[in-house]
This record gives structure tokens, C-alpha cells and sequence, in this order.
């Protein structure tokens, strides 16, 4: 008996506002407790929202670069509950007339199959505050509540944890690059529910349904969805009753537990927001927001196979971020040689970077020198090995290749003369390889073009070392 998956998943992310979703407070993450607060978003009495116009055009943003289709009038619903850190005891969201419906991603997978993914709805509301557990007991931070959200909500078309990490990887790609939201995982600025059932291969019906809460790592997706499928095979193939319940996932001992029940599952009572005006959404605002959402990665990624050429593993990793993509666009152009501006990019660059741990914007040279990095290098001013070695005073200097080539002397040796020098003084002290070369072992004249390179401190033109190694070896 083989089983299969069936997952949705419900993706809380932060919006890139500057204030909160109905009141004038400020957003800042890891600011002192409780500053960042007032009557509104305290939830006292006699105080009234008012919504934020941006939050509207984020969500709407979302919603046209997830390809939905706009809900023209809407409105704010309560979501009713108790939590102490919903200081309402309820939530203002959407629950009949979500912002936007039917939209999709497609993601591809690793065997080259292109899917797609339903988008059921993305609504707009504002988060809860946080608890914090301490050993004197739970203690709470109202600044996070009221700060604006968008939920995007998938239909169950997901079946594995490569095409849930796909999935996920896309839209923070989206979002992040449309400047939705910074999808900052760590800071709790992209977070998701995960719906999952388990069903033998081949059959259409659902199975059980388990949520599990507040997952706020790609790792621990993972984790979620590989434990909890063993764990609904197992119940399944044991006949054991399952119940839809909620659970959440036990970071330290790598297992879920139980929140709720259905049968304790809150009853919410929604019913419309009567302190908020109706959304009305006129086809030219749309279309006014629409020409705002730049190039996304995976429209640049397939312009960069297009444009310049490049392998789909370079495109794809050069559009992992915005700030990656542009840096390498405006080298390629700039150098008229996109395969070198990507191999220095994703090489020595990423590689320096990783190092310092710092990002490419962070960079103290710009594209223009990494262009000329290479075209000192194509015009033979240095060798690739020097290019290395100059590449990594720009990253300490933030000099120019050219200014740090003069001041350090690095032009290569074109001198014939001089290089023969070299060529026949490493030949006279390395005899075996003119024994190895005259039997048959044309390999050896590598060695003799290294010694020489080496002796030359990698400052002789490459192309005449060889030359001369060959010419002087067969003369012998």
C-alpha cells in the first residue's frame, strides 16, 4: 500500500508598511516592549480603526503578482476570540470577500515538470501581539498587534516537501522583489500553517486533515511534513480513529502536539467590521498599482536565459535575490560578457562575500569594475590568476582594477626575451622533462608552464609561456 500527501498551506507575511494596519504606531522589530502601542491597538474603549490605505495596495499588489483576480467590493469582518495577546478578543480580517481569489504559482521541479499551484484567496488582517514564557510566567508585547498581514491561502495541490519548498521559495521571491514585504523569516515577517492529509495513491478522496501552526523556518517545514506524514501513515495503517485537529510543532523534540481538537475548535462568529467604511476597488487603481510591480525574479531569470545566454542554473541562481540580479545585470551589459560576469559573480565574489558574511549591496566596488576586471583580463593587461588577486584588493579597497593594477605592478610580461630566460633556466633544472615529454608524456609540460608561471609570480603572459615551453622542449 503506497500513500501520498495532500497539503495546502496558509502563509502569513508581513507587509512593508511603516505603520500599523489601523492606527498611526510605528512598526519596528525588536523594539523595547510595549512602546510602539496605543488606545486602537490596545483595543481600548471608545477607540475606532481607521485602515490603512497601503495596506489595501499591498494586498492588491500581492494579488496581481500572484496572478489573482481583485475583489472590486469588500469589506472587514471580526473574527472573534479570546487570546491574551488579542487585546480586542478579536481580529479585524476577511472572511466572505477576501481581497483577492484564483490566483496561481508555478514552480518547476527538479525532473524539469512544470506544476501549478491554486492560490484559493489572499485576505488582508492585522497580527496578534506576542507572549513571551518566562520562568515568572507568560508576559506579553502588544507591539506586534495591529501590525498589517496578507494570508495566502493555497487549495490542496501540494504533495511533496520539494514542491511545498518550491512553493514557498517563489512567493517570498515575489513578494520580497515586488517590495510586499521583506519576508524576513527569522523576524517573524513570513510564517506558515500547514494543512496536511494522507491518502493511498490513486484515490481521489481527502483523508484527515491536521493543521500545524505558526512554522517559521523552510527547515522546519520540512521537518513538520515528513513527521507528521509517518505519523498519519502509521495511524492509517493501524485503523486507529483520526479526529481534524490542530497541532503545533515541538521544536526540540522534533514532534507535533496537539493544540485542539474539532470538537474544541472555536467557533469565531464572524460577522462584518461595522467601524470600517465598504472597499470599493476601481478597475484603474488596480491597473495603477499593476505598472509598480518591477520585473520579478523568475521573469528575470528567464530573460537572463534569453538575453545573455546563460545555463538555468546560473539564471536561477542569480535571481535568488533582487539586489544579486541587478548587480549582475548591470555587469553583464557593461562587460558585453555575461558568461565571465556571472563566473566571477557566483565564484570569487559569492565566495569573499560568504566569507565576510555580508550582501552584495553591501560591496565596496560596483558593477562598472567588476566590467572592468574583465576586459583588463580579455585584453591580456593581467592574467585570471592576477584577476584573483586584484578581485580581492577591490574587495578590501573598493579601488578600481586598473588603479590597483598600476599601483601594484601587476601588468603582465609580454617580453619574449625575458620569459625565454625563465623557460630554459626551469628546463635546465628540471631534466625530467624533457626525459617524460620525449617519452610520451605530453602532460609533463604543464609542470614546466607552472614553474615558470611561478618564477614569473604569475605576472608572464600565459599564452607565450606556453609557447616557448613547447618551442624549447622539442629543441632539446
Amino acid at each position: 500500500m503506497e500513500f501520498e500527501s495532500v497539503i495546502g498551506l496558509e502563509t502569513h507575511v508581513e507587509l512593508s508598511t511603516k505603520t500599523k494596519m489601523y492606527c498611526g504606531c510605528a512598526i519596528e522589530f525588536g523594539g523595547k516592549a510595549n512602546t510602539h502601542v496605543c488606545p486602537v491597538c490596545l483595543g481600548l474603549p471608545g477607540s475606532l480603526p481607521q485602515l490603512n490605505k497601503q495596506v489595501v495596495e499591498l494586498g492588491i499588489k500581492a494579488g496581481i503578482a500572484l496572478n489573482c483576480e481583485i475583489t472590486k467590493v469588500g469589506r472587514m469582518d471580526r473574527k472573534n476570540y479570546f487570546y491574551p495577546d488579542c487585546p480586542r478578543n478579536y481580529q479585524i480580517t476577511q472572511d466572505e470577500l477576501p481581497l483577492c481569489r484564483n490566483g496561481y504559482v508555478d514552480i518547476e521541479l527538479e525532473s524539469g515538470e512544470i506544476k501549478r499551484i491554486g492560490i484559493e484567496r489572499i485576505h488582508i488582517e492585522d497580527d496578534a501581539g506576542k507572549l513571551l514564557h518566562t520562568k515568572r510566567g507568560a508576559l506579553i508585547d502588544f507591539n506586534r498587534a495591529g501590525v498589517p498581514l496578507i494570508e495566502i491561502v493555497t487549495k490542496p495541490d501540494l504533495r511533496t516537501t520539494e514542491e511545498v519548498t518550491l512553493y514557498l521559495t517563489k512567493i517570498k521571491s515575489i513578494l520580497s522583489a515586488a517590495g510586499i514585504s521583506d519576508c524576513k523569516m527569522e523576524e517573524g515577517s513570513l510564517r506558515c500553517d500547514v494543512n496536511i492529509s494522507v491518502r493511498e495513491k490513486g484515490d481521489e478522496k481527502l483523508g484527515v486533515r491536521t493543521e500545524i501552526k505558526n512554522i517559521n523556518s523552510f527547515k522546519s517545514v520540512e521537518k513538520v511534513l515528513n513527521y507528521e506524514f509517518d505519523r498519519q501513515v502509521e495511524a492509517v495503517k493501524n485503523n486507529e480513529e483520526m479526529f481534524v485537529e490542530t497541532r503545533r510543532w515541538d521544536e526540540a523534540n522534533n514532534l507535533t502536539v496537539v493544540m485542539r481538537s474539532k470538537e474544541e475548535a472555536n467557533d469565531y462568529r464572524y460577522f462584518p467590521e461595522g467601524d470600517l467604511v465598504t472597499l470599493n476597488i476601481s478597475d484603474e487603481w488596480i491597473e495603477e498599482i499593476g505598472k509598480t510591480i518591477p520585473e520579478l525574479p523568475h521573469e528575470k531569470q528567464a530573460r537572463f536565459i534569453k538575453e545573455y545566454g546563460l545555463p538555468k542554473y546560473d539564471a536561477h541562481v542569480l535571481t535568488l535575490t533582487t539586489s544579486m540580479a541587478d548587480f549582475f545585470d548591470e555587469a553583464a551589459k557593461l562587460s558585453r560578457d555575461p558568461k565571465a560576469a556571472s563566473n566571477w559573480i557566483m565564484g570569487d565574489i559569492s565566495r569573499l562575500m560568504k566569507a565576510e558574511s555580508i550582501w552584495i549591496e553591501e560591496l565596496k566596488f560596483t558593477p562598472n569594475d567588476v566590467a572592468e576586471l574583465i576586459e583588463v583580463i580579455k585584453d591580456g593587461t593581467i592574467s585570471s590568476a592576477i584577476g584573483k588577486q586584484v578581485l580581492e584588493d577591490m574587495f578590501e579597497s573598493g579601488k578600481s582594477p586598473k588603479t590597483i593594477i598600476d599601483e601594484k605592478g601587476l601588468k603582465v610580461n609580454n617580453d619574449e626575451g625575458a620569459i625565454l630566460e625563465m623557460v630554459n633556466k626551469v628546463l635546465d633544472e628540471n631534466p625530467q622533462v624533457i626525459e617524460q615529454f620525449k617519452a610520451g608524456k605530453d602532460r609533463i609540460l604543464g609542470f614546466a608552464v607552472g614553474q615558470v608561471m611561478k618564477m614569473a609570480k604569475g605576472q608572464a603572459n600565459p599564452g607565450i609561456v606556453n609557447k616557448l615551453v613547447e618551442q624549447e622542449v622539442k629543441k632539446r
